[in-house]
């Protein structure tokens, strides 16, 4: 297995001589140690209008990443296209791409917090053809070397050639999140990399894995277990009393984005986990306990793990050095 990050970081808002930064700065020094312990990428978050300071311009904060580390892989869990002027993001991202000599994982999705929908005066309904529309002007701005036009539902472009050319060729590798099985097969039939999401038990999280896996199979396409990152919380504890702190923290965390993710209508309510689910869904507990929980999701076909960190540099060091060597390849295990 090898094993990534996973997350977002926090800017709070405070007083006048409160230093917003320091949630995005401590952020960045948590990447920079989980490269040196041996961790493969990370993977970040994009929201907006939370009120709780998480990541927006992901692209931005991956680039300050980017110069501080060498090899940690830059990837989107995920870019919401359906937010995005498609040309202007695909520049942003190639010129990320270029300046970490092809370290990016674009990971890309349709977005699901209703909050998010209503900040930008935008219906939901939409979501999917902006997406599609998106994704196939981001393709075209990456792969041509001529100029070109567009006139779609959504967007126009006259006479453009978009700049600069990506470094990894013939664009960087491109991830979407799913779950449902008819969004595992549409991700297969792209022929893209699987995210799946941190929340999921893991007996969902090995269903969806061989759905996946038989969809690439289906098309005549070679399997590759790397092609599929799980998302999961983890976080090592041995006292009973930190064990049960740290899950209720957990459901209040979860119960706070179902309040920017359900909408009045209530129809996409089926998004709201129980408090059971949410609790087992997450890698808690000591290393014998998250090592058989990880036996379990290795035995299922998982073998790229995006780890979120409630503890921090301190937690996920400890995960490193009582969890992962029983698991990790020996390209993770050696140090960057």
């Amino acid at each position: 297995m090898r094993f990534g990050l996973f997350g977002s970081a926090q800017a709070r808002r405070g007083e006048p001589d409160a230093d917003s930064g320091v949630g995005f700065r401590e952020f960045v020094d948590y990447n920079v140690e989980a490269e040196s312990l041996g961790f493969v990428s990370t993977f970040l978050v994009e929201h907006h209008f939370t009120g709780f300071g998480q990541i927006s311009a992901t692209l931005s904060l991956l680039t300050f990443i980017a110069a501080r580390t060498k090899t940690l892989r830059l990837g989107t869990a995920v870019i919401v296209l359906p937010w995005h002027n498609p040309v202007l993001l695909a520049e942003q991202a190639a010129t990320l791409d270029l300046l970490s000599q092809g370290r990016l994982d674009f990971g890309i999705g349709m977005g699901y917090r209703y909050k998010e929908f209503a900040g930008f005066a935008m219906s939901m309904e939409e979501a999917e053809a902006r997406f599609d529309e998106a994704l196939t002007v981001m393709l075209k701005s990456w792969t041509s070397d001529e100029r070109w036009s567009h006139q779609g539902q959504y967007w126009r472009f006259d006479d453009v050639v978009v700049e600069p050319p990506t470094h990894q060729k013939p664009h960087p590798p491109l991830w979407m999140g799913a779950g449902s099985a008819a969004s595992i097969r549409k991700v297969a039939a792209l022929g893209y990399n699987l995210l799946l999401d941190q929340y999921s038990t893991i007996e969902e999280i090995v269903e969806r894995i061989a759905i996946y896996k038989a969809e690439v199979e289906r098309l005549g396409r070679r399997f590759d277990p790397m092609s599929v990152g799980v998302t999961r919380s983890i976080n090592v504890l041995t006292s009973p009393a930190d064990l049960q702190k740290a899950h209720e923290n957990r459901i209040a965390a979860k119960r706070r984005i179902d309040r920017l993710t359900v909408r009045p209508d209530n129809l996409n309510a089926q998004r709201v986990s129980s408090d059971e689910t949410i609790s087992a869904s997450a890698l808690y507990g000591t290393p014998e306990a998250i090592a058989r929980k990880l036996e379990t999701l290795r035995a299922g076909g998982a073998a790229y793990i995006l780890v979120n960190c409630p503890a921090g540099a301190a937690g996920l060091r400890r995960f490193a050095q009582e969890v992962r060597p029983a698991f990790a390849d020996a390209q993770t295990l050696q140090p960057a």
